[in-house]
């Protein structure tokens, strides 16, 4: 039977949140919006509309977002030659597809950063597909995009596990009924993580793969 294992990108794979962070922050910041970065690094990993929403509120004036979202992908695209996967990064990647996991990435990225992504990764072999935020009505922490993996995959909820950084992560995971996992390396503390649904958390990709045959993943079959 088939078995998948999902990954958040950012933060997860590759040591990119706080570049998100200063982008959105200059982007907001630019516009007359002064969002303190704290704020912004909790919110990463909502798609951009709902990242918007949660620090500016439903009430902002939704005709900038458009705007803010052009501002950021700019900034932000200003680093795609010099994005850093995590250490071991790739060779987790590559662990699960020899053990003949369907590895998929889940991500709120678009197109051409998801190509910078993956190529700061440097492990397209060992992946099977990806589902991002576009694909769906609703992004995280929504579980619609985990559910989309999980189709895309062939698989049910209880063959998959799902490894992330940030609360939304954790909770969009929970609610499509997948067991997840939760890195700290995303910089989000390992309560928090735990409160939103993480089965166990691990430092980085390097101290998942460490101890990958006593993780969850190793509770799921083959």
């Amino acid at each position: 039977m088939d078995r998948a294992a999902l990954f958040d990108v950012d933060g997860t794979l590759t040591d990119t949140n706080h570049l998100h962070v200063t982008c959105w922050w200059e982007a907001l910041r630019q516009a007359g919006h002064h969002v303190p970065m704290h704020a912004v690094h909790r919110a990463l990993g909502l798609p951009g509309e709902d990242l918007l929403a949660h620090l500016l509120g439903e009430d902002r004036d939704q005709g900038d977002d458009d705007r803010l979202s052009a501002a950021h992908d700019t900034l932000y695209a200003t680093y795609f030659d010099r994005l850093d996967a995590f250490a071991s990064a790739a060779d987790l990647l590559r662990t699960l597809a020899e053990a003949g996991w369907k590895v998929l990435l889940v991500t709120s990225a678009k197109d051409n950063e998801l190509e910078a992504l993956r190529e700061a990764i440097g492990a397209d072999d060992s992946i099977a597909d990806t589902a991002t935020s576009d694909d769906v009505e609703q992004g995280k922490p929504a579980p619609d995009p985990v559910r989309h993996a999980l189709r895309l995959a062939g698989v049910t909820p209880e063959r998959a596990v799902f490894v992330g950084d940030s609360v939304w992560d954790m909770k969009a995971a929970r609610r499509a009924g997948v067991a997840v996992i939760g890195l700290l390396c995303g910089g989000i503390p390992r309560q928090d993580l735990e409160e939103a649904g993480a089965a166990a958390v691990y430092h980085d990709p390097a101290d998942l793969l460490a101890h990958l045959g006593t993780s969850t993943f190793a509770q799921v079959p083959a």
